[in-house]
């Protein structure tokens, strides 16, 4: 069989987390690399054998790809993934998959139409922890979801958005610590509930930054059609990035999980815990422990999917899910009431 031919839009710091799995599969190849920035195309390219790009539609003419990765920032992944679609190539974007849902709606519509595969980047659902709970959830051991909560605490000063010329904006970003931290951990939730939202409460703000724009701060309550009621709170206005922490209060028994442990405690008394597996791991050049190290198992079910062999799991219409949520929570702050859908 032929391989994959691959390209990755964007060479910043997600990049590596993309790269170093398209690099450990035997069945692709990275044929191209883009950034604004030429110096970081250049490393990147002479790194990986792939031709450097300042302009992502001169490499997607030049390399006529079966995948793109988008790693750029948030305001860019639906313009760039639109584009790619229209050229009939597979999309595999970061999250989150569009700053506005009327973006992410018409792209995921638009790649149904001609018949491409995209894909969104929400690697913590393939932790070990994560995979767990819902394998618990699904065969009954923990039964349904009845209530759930999240936490996130980190630190992200002025100086980290100080490095960024678009983080920290609502333009280019979108938001800050919901639709860029926080979004991972509510995902998951979401996962776990499994049922439609009824209804989104929540307030933003920002208590402790001086350069960026957006919220460092948020809490809300989401209620599902199925009576679940899931409350979070985020903020990264801590001292250390702390690992997330879940509660589900299910039918037999509960759980608390982060990214990279989990225990469960049934009604009963059994204890189930589970760690991190890293047996099928890579590890990636200064990557974040935050961000985990599942990059390459999601990447590998996208490919199996691209070459047919199996069902993609996390497509656009997934990824709609919580986009839905994320935009509630904010338009819920900015109007001051329950977002009903």
């Amino acid at each position: 069989m032929e391989k994959l031919r691959v390209c990755i839009a964007g060479c910043g710091n997600i990049f590596t987390m993309h790269s170093t799995s398209v690099a450990s599969f035997k069945d692709a190849e990275l044929v191209g690399v883009c950034d604004i920035k030429p110096d970081r195309a250049q490393r990147a390219a002479e790194k990986y054998g792939a031709t450097p790009y300042t302009d992502y539609k001169v490499m997607l003419a030049e390399q006529k790809p079966d995948i793109l990765h988008v790693c750029l920032p948030h305001y860019l992944h639906p313009i760039v993934s639109k584009y790619a679609i229209q050229q009939g190539i597979n999309v595999l974007c970061e999250k989150p998959i569009s700053i506005k849902m009327e973006d992410a709606l018409e792209n995921a519509k638009l790649a149904k139409e001609k018949g491409v595969l995209y894909g969104i980047i929400f690697q913590c659902r393939y932790n070990t922890a994560s995979q767990t709970v819902k394998k618990c959830i699904e065969d009954g051991t923990l039964g349904r979801v009845l209530s759930a909560r999240s936490v996130l605490t980190w630190c992200k000063p002025d100086s980290y958005y100080s490095l960024s010329d678009w983080k920290g904006t609502w333009d280019k970003e979108g938001g800050g610590v919901v639709i860029d931290q926080a979004i991972h951990s509510m995902d998951l939730v979401n996962w776990f509930v499994d049922s439609e939202p009824k209804s989104v409460y929540a307030h933003y703000d920002n208590r402790d930054h001086e350069i960026m724009q957006v919220d460092d701060s948020a809490e809300g309550l989401i209620k599902y059609k199925n009576g679940v009621n899931y409350g979070f709170w985020a903020m990264n206005n801590y001292g250390v990035d702390e690992p997330i922490e879940i509660r589900l209060v299910c039918e037999n028994g509960k759980a608390v999980l982060s990214y990279d442990d989990v225990t469960i405690t049934l009604n009963d008394g059994t204890v189930i815990t589970n760690a991190q597996d890293m047996t099928d791991s890579l590890e990636y050049e200064n990557g974040k422990d935050y961000w985990g190290f599942q990059h390459v198992k999601q990447i590998r079910q996208f490919y199996n999917s691209v070459k047919g062999e199996e069902t993609l799991e996390i497509s656009a219409e997934e990824a709609l899910k919580i986009q839905k949520i994320i935009c509630a929570v904010y338009e819920s702050s900015r109007q001051g009431k329950p977002i009903e859908f």
